[in-house]
């Protein structure tokens, strides 16, 4: 494989190692630093440091235009904002790993989108794919995590209204990257995000004062790791991949997810999680299978 080809495949393994370990910290976070709190916190880091290396690339940097704009300004509200407050108030009710599982409805929602707004075409071995992991992920979430059996139908709807907004957003964002560099979407979206979040500044100024120091240093890694690092490899990813490929890959979310949960959490997973598991690795990879 040539480096050129190697690099987005690099990109997207690490984007989704950050991604899950965002769930467990979230998890982990629930009980110390509200939803909004947690999300502006995550916002602000983000956007600082992305703000840091983007203005190191100002010279290369595109000036968006006027649709380039509404585009930035819906993924910063949708993905950025919603999407996290959502995650966020989502945990707090149910477990990280039936949490990445519920999210992973999005690829169905990204190929069905795609298809429609970006002529993206269903191959078969896509449409194999989806079945193959969305079946794993369904084998998962009757397996059941956490010792409460956790299921709180608030917690299922909040991580669905992730899922819609995470969805919507990545078809927003595939025809920015043709323009733009990532890192400059990733930090214009993330500022919007923040911006949208200040509301909540009262609540994470008084719970990061209320809360032990591991409560901050979570959020400083859920800033600076799974956000501003991990969606612009995300972005960098979707400039180089369809958008329904790239968000089939993210099947494999809930899987290292059980396994950090279980290692940081002690949320074991039953056996029939480990088969739902290996069906949507199984999927992922007919998905990405090509023709001769």
């Amino acid at each position: 494989m040539t480096p050129s080809r190697s690099l987005p495949l690099i990109a997207v393994g690490v984007t989704l190692l950050l991604w899950a370990s965002a769930f467990v910290a979230i998890r982990d976070l629930a009980d110390e630093v509200r939803p909004g709190a947690m999300a502006l916190g995550r916002l602000a880091v983000g956007a600082l440091c992305l703000g840091v290396v983007a203005l190191r690339r100002r010279p290369v940097l595109v000036r968006p235009d006027r649709a380039d704009w509404w585009r930035i300004l819906a993924i910063g509200v949708l993905w950025y904002a919603l999407y996290m407050v959502a995650l966020n108030a989502g945990e707090r009710r149910i477990d990280a790993g039936t949490a990445a599982m519920l999210i992973q409805l999005s690829p169905i929602l990204i190929a069905v989108l795609a298809a429609i707004f970006l002529d993206e075409r269903f191959t078969r071995w896509i449409v194999l794919g989806l079945a193959l992991a969305f079946g794993g992920v369904i084998l998962i979430s009757f397996a059941g995590h956490g010792s409460d059996g956790g299921r709180d139908l608030l917690g299922v709807v909040l991580c669905l209204v992730s899922a819609v907004a995470y969805s919507i957003s990545l078809i927003l964002q595939k025809p920015l990257m043709s323009r733009l560099a990532s890192v400059q979407v990733t930090w214009l979206a993330c500022t919007i995000g923040a911006v949208v979040c200040l509301p909540f500044a009262g609540q994470l100024i008084s719970d990061l004062r209320d809360a032990p120091l591991s409560a901050t240093l979570w959020v400083i890694y859920l800033g600076v790791f799974p956000t501003a690092i991990a969606f612009t490899t995300y972005g960098y990813a979707l400039s180089h991949m369809s958008a329904s490929s790239l968000g089939i890959t993210t099947y494999l979310v809930p899987v290292i997810t059980v396994l950090l949960a279980w290692a940081w959490l002690g949320e074991t997973p039953p056996g029939l999680a480990y088969v739902g598991g290996a069906l949507a690795l199984l999927g992922v990879a007919v998905a990405r299978r090509r023709p001769a």
